[in-house]
């Protein structure tokens, strides 16, 4: 039997001990599985996230996790604004399935010789996407990664992603319970 790529045990977590956001979570992900965490602003969603990349500490349990990469919400805050995402790209990650990834997510090579802010939104939310895949990861962390794209390229974008579940396995936060019904083994509500 495979190890699982995310073990999270008995989790609980709040900014005080009177308001808990996450009660003794558990959760086991393996290799081409989805995990959809959905619920309201301010549950908690995201803040899952930061205790899995250990930018909070929980207040009990324990977290295991295997290489992992992730995709935030905002692409702005997600490259430098002074280099070109090319270069940003290649700090983190190897080049050699750029252009196969490129066409899958429907975005030309030249606009990653750009800086982020003469992208748009949905441009810069797929280069996120881009990036992540190329590192190769066993988990990859989706924070509403289509939130910034039209319904095509949202479509093809999460097609793409769930061809790679042989090599990793999703969480994904999402406020479309479509998009969660569709692609994920199972949902989390926090």
């Amino acid at each position: 039997m495979n190890n699982p790529i995310l073990e999270i045990s008995n989790l609980s977590f709040g900014y005080t001990k009177e308001k808990i956001l996450i009660k003794e979570l558990t959760l086991r992900l393996f290799k081409g599985e989805v995990v959809a965490v959905v619920g309201e602003s301010g549950a908690g969603k995201s803040t899952l996230f930061e205790l899995i990349l250990e930018n909070l500490k929980p207040l009990s349990g324990e977290i295991k996790v295997s290489s992992l990469s992730q995709v935030f919400q905002d692409p702005y805050s997600s490259f430098h604004p002074s280099y070109s995402l090319l270069n940003q790209i290649k700090d983190v990650a190897p080049l050699d399935e750029i252009e196969y990834y490129l066409k899958s997510i429907n975005l030309e090579y030249t606009l990653l010789e750009k800086l982020p802010h003469e992208l748009s939104g949905g441009q810069l939310q797929r280069a996120s996407i881009l990036r992540a895949m190329l590192m190769k990861p066993d988990l990859l962390l989706l924070d509403e990664p289509t939130s910034a794209l039209d319904n095509v390229i949202q479509f093809e974008v999460m097609s793409m992603l769930m061809k790679h579940l042989g090599s990793m396995g999703m969480l994904l936060i999402t406020h479309d319970i479509e998009l969660a019904n569709w692609c994920a083994n199972k949902i989390i509500e926090i």
